[in-house]
């Protein structure tokens, strides 16, 4: 069911793309320039969803000798959850956060950021990589960054239509170009039903990737300690990076405030923390199982 609601949502995103373009571009031409920007968003997401998120927060590759502590933690945990040795990158930042990308489990990332490394300790780092290795099997990755690079696309559309209208003027309309009503939707709505649609799309993913992460490690209250500081550690010191990505990470990297309530990626921490405590009394002793 989960699947069948993804493909929706995704779908709806590319179909607003093509709406946004019409707008921005005019009926006769913004149709083909909308589909064709979303055919090759999504090809180009599944062929490089990895390097482009990894890109956008400055990530570079760690090695066994680089850090020997978090390779090890990232080859026992692939072994125990079956799945391929995925890249592992390291992100220049104190902020405390995490994240997986990629295609499918053979051509898959995993980056921390150095603040994560140097300050969780290591049972509950372990259950942010577990976490990052559920969204690998599950392969939530492959959908989180179609959907980031497609908004992130919405969004600059949005930024071109204001630029557009500033310059400009919206004087002109039919097929010669945007009207002005057109703009100020591409603008406002635009990129809010952008987030609205990635928001259903990254949320139940969450949920599912602490439990998988739970029962990886046998120990749910690791990462509902380790959320807790992530949490601390977003709103005292905020991940810089493109917003469209903010769906990847682990934990909303944004300073909490209203708007973040409301628009938040991820559900609420502290549900997220009850749900994980609610499973410890089903994951006791089962830390060499991995259900996905």
């Amino acid at each position: 069911m989960n699947q069948i609601k993804t493909v929706a949502l995704l779908g709806l995103l590319s179909g607003l793309l093509i709406a946004v373009s019409t707008l921005l571009f005019g009926s006769s031409y913004g149709s083909l320039i909308g589909l064709g920007l979303a055919a090759a968003m999504n090809l180009g997401s599944w062929f490089f969803s990895d390097k482009i998120a990894l890109a956008a927060y400055g990530a570079q590759p760690i090695s066994p000798e680089s850090l020997p502590s978090i390779y090890r933690i990232v080859q026992r945990l692939t072994q125990r959850a079956n799945l391929p040795m995925p890249g592992i990158y390291l992100i220049p930042s104190d902020s405390m956060n995490a994240f997986a990308t990629g295609r499918d489990p053979s051509h898959a990332a995993v980056a921390v950021t150095e603040g994560i490394v140097r300050f969780l300790p290591e049972d509950e780092l372990e259950g942010v990589i577990a976490h990052e290795l559920s969204h690998i099997a599950n392969r939530d990755t492959l959908t989180q960054a179609v959907a980031a690079t497609v908004g992130g696309a919405i969004a600059y559309l949005g930024q071109m239509a204001s630029y557009s209208m500033f310059f400009f003027g919206g004087s002109r309309d039919g097929d010669r170009g945007p009207n002005p009503i057109g703009l100020l939707v591409t603008i406002f709505v635009a990129p809010l039903a952008a987030t609205v649609i990635q928001l259903g799309i990254s949320r139940t993913r969450e949920f599912a990737a602490d439990a998988g992460a739970a029962r990886l490690t046998g120990n749910p209250r690791a990462l509902a300690k380790a959320l807790q500081r992530l949490e601390s550690s977003a709103t005292q010191r905020p991940l810089e990076g493109s917003p469209a990505f903010a769906p990847l990470l682990i934990v909303n990297p944004l300073p909490r405030n209203l708007m973040r309530s409301l628009f938040s990626t991820h559900p609420a921490t502290e549900d997220r923390i009850k749900r994980l405590l609610a499973l410890e009394s089903q994951v006791s002793g089962a830390s060499s199982r991995f259900a996905r």
